[in-house]
């Protein structure tokens, strides 16, 4: 009986480890750039029961010959990390400068991972592979337009050529970039090389500041070229609006209601006032910024935008304001659109043709819309006492939007008008002029190959 015993225990040992050799490796995922170039980061993650590995190896296949990248018994302790129970993730440069055997071409990421079984009698091994392409050059990048000029706190474009096409290019003006479009989207058909960027020179920044094309891959290569260009000098005006407890007590407590991530009282009228000309102010514009992303790839607008007409100018763009309570300074901030006077209730009309893409409450703005004509260039129009359309809706120029009011941080009924590039505030008269189209836009389209049946601005 004993001796059967242990044939019984010897036969169920057997099964065991056989099925346990049977079972699940490790579960490997494999996050990589689709383009690998000087550098880059592999991002995988192995799932395998109380996060345990027996082995771990990462290689890099290319033209017959295979490249280590990582092994768990030589990994840094940086490269792995634990995520819940079960899961182990992996970070590790991968690249030319850690593979400099890495050629220009295709290349296969391959992982293959060991966990333990049966209390380590036996292991179970998986293995994953990802495709990559291996781009070791930097894009070219070349300007195609002529005669660029453009002023302080206004707006020019630039016709210029990226290959490959599907590189991220753009323009750089010091610290900030403005994305290119396809020329397809402009009415230059045929060259998906080429490119259209709109861009601005902002109010506070200098003449001199530096402008250049930028092209960047999927690898993280990059490639820059001058293009001409000349910029004027522009002098903004002073103003001082004068703060009393009746503008206070009308706007702060509205605006505050409106707007419950600003977490402030009215209780104190004064210093709410100077956080939602402060704070509030830079939420909203940070608000408009990420709008701007959502602009269409074509241009939606075509020739000179429509100013509200029968509207007087009350505050100009740019217009440097120092606010005064009880005789003292308490603030300074910059007007970044025009005010335009009109009767109470006056209908606002769309400055262009485009697309809705807000209809709402905006803080100091109060109702307000914002329209994007494409390519990163958009309207706002703020203080608007209701809306005649809503997020979505596609607009022709002179069709009603809603009519003017005395929301958000108005002292009296009119219109808050803005022009934008990339979220950035640009002067709106150059919009308003049909000379200034043809020049600066018009003129580069026509000569980049334009044809008369595109839809051309």
């Amino acid at each position: 009986m004993f001796f059967g015993l242990l044939l019984l225990l010897g036969a169920v040992a057997a099964m065991a480890y056989y099925f346990a050799g049977r079972a699940s490796g490790p579960v490997i995922a494999i996050t990589v750039p689709p383009v690998v170039g000087q550098a880059g980061t592999l991002d995988l993650t192995v799932d395998s029961p109380g996060g345990v590995l027996d082995d771990l190896t990462v290689n890099v296949q290319q033209d017959g010959h295979s490249y280590s990248v990582l092994a768990l018994a030589s990994a840094p302790p940086d490269a792995l990390s634990r995520e819940g129970t079960d899961r182990v993730r992996i970070k590790h440069p991968i690249g030319k400068k850690t593979l400099p055997e890495l050629r220009s071409g295709t290349a296969k990421v391959t992982v293959s991972a060991t966990r333990p079984v049966l209390r380590g009698l036996r292991h179970v091994s998986s293995q994953a592979s990802r495709d990559v392409q291996v781009r070791l050059d930097p894009p070219r990048v070349s300007v195609a337009s002529t005669h660029h000029y453009i002023n302080v706190g206004g707006t020019e474009m630039v016709v210029y050529r990226v290959t490959p096409p599907d590189a991220e290019s753009g323009v750089r003006v010091g610290d900030y970039t403005y994305p290119g479009f396809a020329a397809s989207g402009a009415g230059v058909p045929g060259d998906p090389s080429l490119k259209v960027a709109f861009f601005a020179l902002l109010y506070n920044q200098k003449p001199d500041t530096p402008m250049e094309l930028y092209a960047r891959d999927a690898a993280g290569n990059e490639a820059r070229a001058q293009f001409d260009h000349q910029t004027f000098n522009k002098v903004f005006r002073n103003s001082r609006i004068p703060l009393d407890d009746k503008f206070l007590s009308r706007v702060v407590p509205a605006i505050l209601q409106q707007s419950p991530e600003l977490k402030t009282s009215a209780d104190d009228l004064l210093p709410a006032f100077l956080k939602i000309n402060n704070d509030l102010r830079r939420m909203n514009n940070e608000k408009i910024a990420a709008l701007s992303k959502k602009t269409s790839p074509q241009i939606l607008w075509h020739e000179a935008f429509q100013p509200a007409g029968g509207s007087q100018v009350e505050s100009a763009f740019a217009d440097f304001r120092t606010y005064v309570y009880g005789g003292k300074e308490v603030d300074r901030q910059v007007h970044l659109g025009f005010d335009l006077a009109k009767t109470a209730n006056a209908p606002v009309a769309a400055a262009n043709d485009g697309k809705v893409l807000y209809a709402s409450d905006l803080g100091i703005y109060g109702n307000c819309v914002i329209l994007d004509h494409g390519m990163g260039v958009q309207s706002l129009y703020g203080h608007l006492s209701s809306f005649d359309v809503q997020d979505g809706q596609d607009v022709k120029k002179g069709q009603m939007l809603g009519k003017s009011g005395q929301t958000g941080l108005a002292g009296g009924d009119h219109l808050h008008f803005s022009m934008m590039v990339d979220g950035q505030f640009v002067n709106a008269t150059e919009w308003w002029d049909p000379h200034w189209i043809q020049d600066r836009i018009t003129r580069k389209l026509r000569d980049a190959g334009q044809t008369g049946a595109a839809p051309a601005p």
